[in-house]
Parts: C-alpha cells; sequence; structure tokens
C-alpha cells in the first residue's frame, strides 16, 4: 500500500467512529448552499466518505459517480443503479467522460497538492458545468476565540481534531480564492456557510433546533467568519 493510501484508510476510521451528529447537520447546511446553483444531469462527487453528502445529491442528478480511496467508506453508501461508485485516489481517478457539476466538499485541505487537483478536474467539467468547492475557513469565529484563549498559536493552526481527520491545511477567505483563480477558474458565487462560535461537540450538546438554524442564516450575512467557506466555480 502506497503512503497516501495508508493515510486515506487511517483518516477513513475518523468517518466511521467519531463523526458526530453535529457534523451531519454541516454537511445538511453546505448542500442546501450549494442546491440553487446545482445544474442536474450527470454529477461527479469527489470524497464521499460514509454517503451522508451523497444521499442528499442524489435525487439532483440523472447519474452520480463517487469518488473515494477508502473502499470501507464506499460500502456504507447504498447501492443504485443511477449511482457509480468508484475506489481510487484522487490522483489517479481519470473519467472517460465529462460532467455537468463536480462537487468537492471538504477535499482541498486534505490533498497533498489541491492546485494540480484543481486544474485536473477543471477539465473533467462538460461545457457550461459547474464546480462546487468548500473548506474550512481559519478565520472562523471559534477559530479566533481559540486564539484568545491561548488553545491555538494562530488561527489556521491545525488543531487536534484537524489532525484526526487528516487536514494539511485551513483557508482563509483570501487564500481560498487565490487557490481557486491560480487555477484558471472563474468563481461565480462565493461566502460562508455556518456561523460557530463553539466547537461541534458544544454545539450539539447544548444548542436547539432553532439556534442551530440562526447561526446557518447568519454565516451567509458574514461569511469571512463562517466556519466553513464556499466556491461555486465555472471555467474561465
Amino acid at each position: 500500500m502506497q503512503p497516501e493510501q495508508r493515510r486515506v484508510a487511517t483518516c477513513a476510521n475518523w468517518y466511521l467512529d467519531q463523526q458526530l451528529g453535529f457534523d451531519h447537520r454541516l454537511i445538511e447546511y453546505r448542500f442546501r448552499t450549494i442546491q440553487p446553483w446545482l445544474p442536474g444531469g450527470e454529477g461527479l462527487e469527489l470524497g464521499p466518505a460514509e454517503g451522508h453528502m451523497t444521499a442528499l445529491l442524489q435525487p439532483e442528478f440523472l447519474q452520480l459517480t463517487v469518488v473515494d480511496g477508502a473502499a470501507e467508506l464506499l460500502e456504507r453508501i447504498p447501492e443504485d443503479a443511477a449511482l457509480n461508485k468508484v475506489c481510487a485516489l484522487f490522483e489517479d481517478y481519470q473519467p472517460d467522460h465529462g460532467f455537468d457539476a463536480i462537487v468537492m466538499e471538504h477535499i482541498l485541505e486534505h490533498v497533498a497538492d489541491p492546485a494540480d487537483l484543481l486544474a485536473r478536474v477543471a477539465r473533467w467539467l462538460n461545457p457550461g458545468g459547474r464546480l462546487f468547492l468548500g473548506v474550512p475557513n481559519g478565520h472562523s469565529m471559534h477559530r479566533l476565540a481559540a486564539v484568545k484563549m491561548g488553545l491555538l498559536e494562530q488561527p489556521c493552526q491545525l488543531n487536534e481534531r484537524d489532525l484526526r481527520v487528516g487536514h494539511r491545511r485551513v483557508y482563509t477567505p483570501d487564500s481560498f480564492r487565490r487557490e481557486i483563480e491560480n487555477t484558471g477558474l472563474a468563481i461565480r458565487h462565493f461566502g460562508g456557510v455556518f456561523l460557530k462560535p463553539l466547537s461541534n461537540a458544544q454545539i450539539e450538546q447544548h444548542w436547539d433546533e432553532a439556534m442551530m438554524e440562526g447561526f446557518y442564516q447568519l454565516g451567509k450575512d458574514m461569511p469571512e467568519y463562517a466556519a466553513e467557506l464556499y466556491a461555486v466555480c465555472e471555467a474561465a
């Protein structure tokens, strides 16, 4: 097993054993955020993990392909005639046709060379196709608070949870934009998902539905401090 495959297999255990209910709630918020711009047709999702986002995406497409390097995660996703599951590292995957939409939610922070992957993926878009990107925001309110509390030395420092899930980096709004634009992609929509002043575990334990919905809506108004950043892109 090559080192990157070993790394992916190790990180897969986090998705199987350590995800919280609120982690799934954030996936649902990410889907709600990008849903208005999903074009239908044929879609590709890179990094479905155990398939929580996949289940939300499937009704939006005639055919959906999902690619993940961890076979044990793909096995958790129910079989469907309109779903094609591929076990491969992103760096090794090479499709034989284009896609109308490519969803890369929380992928760029995991891979060794995000610029190279973005450049490759951009070539897989059909004419007029859209690329949907999501990353953790290093300037999230909870990270800024952690610096004030002495828990982090600087906002983009990787914390224990980042390392367990396999993050190699987090982004700021400026660095995320640069990563995309340096690839030659055009950003059509850019914003934030969920204003998060506390940890996922604290929110799951203490917040009710109305509080979570309110802070999801606040994330739209204060994207620079939201927990996550998103971009809807097209080939320039």
